[in-house]
């Protein structure tokens, strides 16, 4: 036990947790169905996996961030009575597999489908904000925040940057009654100056990329002359779970995400090997994947335990070792995600380690020298290349005409109004948002529903147009039609309120407040008068 007490440092979990807008803009093979078999395979079960430990008396054990955006669609009653319609629907399917003979794979899936309606229909009826508020309120998260609708901040219009940031907050606030002190930012994206942006919120901490920090995470720094301090997430501890060539979801005994039975659309095998393909690969069997756990576990616990030791004796003090994944690892990536996370919370104080949240870290002083933070993210090259490289040079010119266009009109409509809040404004103003969605550009760089994306970006486009077209035009009536008609599909954060927007910015700025045109080099890097930052 003495050898397990004087594991020096703080482990600390972070997990972010976003899906982009996709309440009534289809349903499959992309749209409302990514968020429901996220919120089957993820939400309901990590969530729970967080309340049994929560039960049990153990507190401050991760830091979890909900987008604001993410958390609209958890809350919106049309996603609401889709999620439970999906849910019956799961349950009917794993039977139609029973009956076609697939009894074990039917058996399996019918039982977490049975467990999740009645969790679902006992605890998320009225929406996830009661469920977070709960584990907040009894301190086993700390809640982390973010911009309303996900945008890569670095390319971002400063007046929109601000009012994005600020009502993201204000939107948590509302939902769980608690503001966030520390946001995961979208994409991890950064450019100096932000930090202005993170003080002025009341941000005390954010998170970066291990590279942004040359790779030394072992401590919280603050940035710049802020008082605000990044994290950054240790590549070497993190990739033991996730990463681009290896990390245990991929091992042999685990569900194959991407095999389906099409007659059921249940996924029936085994990872079984890499090479091995769809229809050669063994069916799934619980119990190896539970003994999988088990190794993953201790191998976690193991790998932790030695970057605390090294990284401490490194520094000469008690070092901070920050793993963060995307939430929807866990269950919707890689199915036995919620079982290993249950068992490693529970693992990592039985070996001595200290789990904290990233505001335990701050508070602790686990903060070392300030850093002079550069343009960086979590993407590819750990540069702007994926939201602002040749293959998005279209949407980074959309995004540019949409803020210009929309920020314009908006002056204009507020120089000509008695000052009482308009719908045709904030409905204006949301589609804008949901135009600069840093998703769009991620899935067209990924090629991942890289289609689906420049759909969706191009349909917000056009509401926009449409809709200032119609007030430029005097054409009153008809914009406020167009605005009620957008807003019933997006209809998301009521209380958006275009008034709070922040007046045009003064100076040179020949696109009335910002500009995303220009500010993206060959490798995506941004690019000022002077050249790269």
């Amino acid at each position: 036990m003495s050898e397990k007490s004087t594991v020096p440092g703080q482990f600390t979990l972070v997990l972010h947790s976003h899906l982009p807008w996709l309440a009534h803009h289809g349903r499959w093979p992309v749209g409302e169905e990514w968020l429901y078999q996220s919120w089957a395979a993820t939400y309901l079960p990590v969530a729970k996996v967080l309340r049994n430990l929560a039960a049990e008396g153990r507190s401050h054990l991760l830091s979890l961030g909900i987008t604001p955006v993410l958390a609209a669609q958890l809350d919106d009653p049309h996603c609401l009575s889709g999620m439970h319609h999906w849910l019956g629907n799961w349950k009917l399917r794993a039977d139609e597999a029973s009956m076609a003979g697939n009894t074990a794979l039917g058996a399996h899936e019918h039982r977490l489908a049975t467990e999740a309606l009645d969790d679902f229909e006992t605890r998320w009826r009225h929406g996830s904000s009661p469920v977070w508020r709960e584990l907040i309120d009894a301190e086993a998260i700390e809640l982390l925040g973010g911009p309303l609708a996900h945008p890569f901040q670095p390319l971002l219009d400063e007046r929109l940057r601000t009012y994005q940031l600020h009502e993201g907050l204000a939107d948590a606030q509302h939902r769980v009654g608690h503001t966030p002190a520390g946001i995961w930012a979208p994409e991890c994206g950064f450019t100096p100056g932000m930090e202005k942006n993170y003080d002025a919120a009341g941000i005390s901490h954010f998170m970066c990329d291990g590279p942004a920090l040359r790779g030394d995470t072992s401590l919280g720094r603050p940035v710049w002359d802020s008082d605000t301090v990044v994290f950054g997430r240790d590549l070497h501890v993190s990739y033991r779970v996730w990463s681009p060539k290896s990390g245990y979801p991929g091992q042999p005994y685990y569900r194959d995400f991407h095999h389906y039975d099409h007659a059921s659309g249940l996924k029936p095998a085994r990872v079984t090997g890499k090479t091995v393909a769809g229809p050669d690969k063994a069916p799934y069997d619980p119990e190896l994947a539970a003994a999988a756990i088990e190794r993953d576990v201790a191998d976690f616990v193991a790998t932790v335990r030695e970057r605390l030791f090294s990284e401490s004796e490194r520094i000469g003090r008690p070092a901070l070792v920050v793993a963060a994944f995307d939430t929807e690892l866990f269950g919707h990536w890689w199915h036995e995600g919620p079982q290993w996370l249950d068992q490693v919370l529970r693992a990592l104080p039985e070996a001595g380690v200290t789990v904290g949240t990233l505001a335990d870290a701050r508070d602790r002083g686990y903060v070392g020298e300030r850093v002079e933070l550069a343009d960086s993210s979590w993407g590819s090259g750990k540069d702007w290349r994926v939201w602002a490289g040749d293959q998005v040079a279209d949407l980074v010119d959309l995004n540019t005409d949409i803020v210009r266009l929309a920020l314009d009109t908006l002056d204009k409509m507020r120089a000509d109004q008695d000052g009482l809040r308009d719908p045709v404004a904030d409905q204006l103003l949301r589609e804008t948002i949901l135009t600069i969605s840093s998703d769009w550009a991620f899935m067209v760089s990924k090629d991942s529903a890289a289609g689906y994306a420049r759909d969706r970006a191009h349909e917000h486009a056009h509401a926009v147009r449409e809709i200032a077209s119609a007030i430029s035009g005097g054409q009153l009536a008809k914009a406020q039609r167009l605005a009620a008609g957008w807003a019933a599909a997006d209809g998301l954060f009521p209380a958006l309120d275009a008034r709070r927007l922040g007046p045009a910015l003064g100076g040179n700025d020949e696109s009335g407040g910002g500009s995303l045109r220009n500010h993206a080099g060959p490798r995506g890097r941004r690019m000022d008068a002077e050249g790269p930052r």
